[in-house]
């Protein structure tokens, strides 16, 4: 899946034989030779992934509507949450979209008090105990640290963890430090399950 998404995003992207990609696509692109040696790669920096973001803020009790925000809110600490625990974010992006990743939240877990991302992820059913595998390894199990279902009436696995446990995850992030974290550990998870299929 991830291929063809890059391949298809590569083609509508190429202009007069450049193409603009950040680190992640760029460094997938060379590793898997997706882009002709003629075409010029420029690498675009990761504070506009997501300029064109849609956002939410929202009960989370009630699951009302608070505001949509713009992505300057994004330049807040990811502490927001720690202060407005009765809210949490509803994230959409493109780059989530390209990796399968659909209706991205982010809210401060009222239990466990850690930073949990929570989302639907286009894979298979069958890929189940891959998704648990990698993210037992690279989440350390701490407690809470993950949940996983397979929702049969969207055929998405409904995931959930605690950021705390991602590697280069701090609590003095922005939130657009933060998604862009959330990104690169879900492009690296993506890309390791294709691969080993």
């Amino acid at each position: 899946m991830l291929k063809k998404q890059m391949e298809s995003y590569i083609s509508k992207s190429i202009i007069e034989n450049k193409v603009e990609l950040f680190k992640e696509e760029r460094d997938y692109v060379e590793k898997h030779k997706l882009i002709a040696d003629d075409i010029t790669i420029v690498e675009k920096e990761n504070t506009s992934r997501f300029t064109d973001a849609y956002i939410e803020r929202s009960n989370k009790e009630s699951e009302e509507l608070i505001s949509e925000e713009n992505s300057a809110f994004l330049s807040q600490s990811i502490e927001y949450l720690k202060n407005n625990k009765e809210e949490f974010l509803y994230f959409e992006s493109k780059w989530f979209g390209l990796i399968g990743v659909e209706a991205l939240s982010l809210e401060m877990d009222d239990v466990f008090g850690t930073y949990n991302a929570m989302f639907g992820l286009k894979f298979q059913k069958k890929m189940g105990e891959a998704l648990k595998t990698y993210l037992t390894k690279e989440l350390q199990e701490g407690i809470g640290s993950f949940s996983l279902m397979f929702n049969q009436g969207d055929g998405l696995w409904d995931v959930n963890f605690a950021l705390d446990n991602v590697n280069g995850f701090r609590e003095d992030l922005s939130l657009e430090e933060t998604f862009n974290l959330i990104y690169h550990f879900l492009f690296i998870l993506v890309e390791t399950i294709e691969e080993d299929m």
